[in-house]
């Protein structure tokens, strides 16, 4: 038997988990967890607020004292 669920993760609470073992009752099951392929890591990161409020900060950070940055190699950080 195979079975296939496409949930928010943050939608996943302890009814989830008790109707899978319900289905499943004492069976060794395989659980195998993989991010939808439509959500790219950017949309990923600003789906929680604050960290979209940081991460955009910070862009925006950048954007505005490019003059200022100081970049360096790896070998410079030795």
């Amino acid at each position: 038997m195979q079975v296939a669920y496409r949930v928010n993760a943050n939608d996943l609470d302890i009814n989830f988990l008790e109707s899978i073992k319900k289905l499943f009752k004492e069976k060794q099951i395989y659980i195998n967890i993989s991010i939808d392929k439509e959500q790219d890591e950017t949309e990923y990161l600003l789906s929680n607020p604050a960290n979209a409020s940081r991460l955009l900060k910070s862009i925006n950070n950048i954007e505005n004292h490019k003059d200022k940055l100081i970049y360096k190699t790896l070998e410079d950080l030795g």
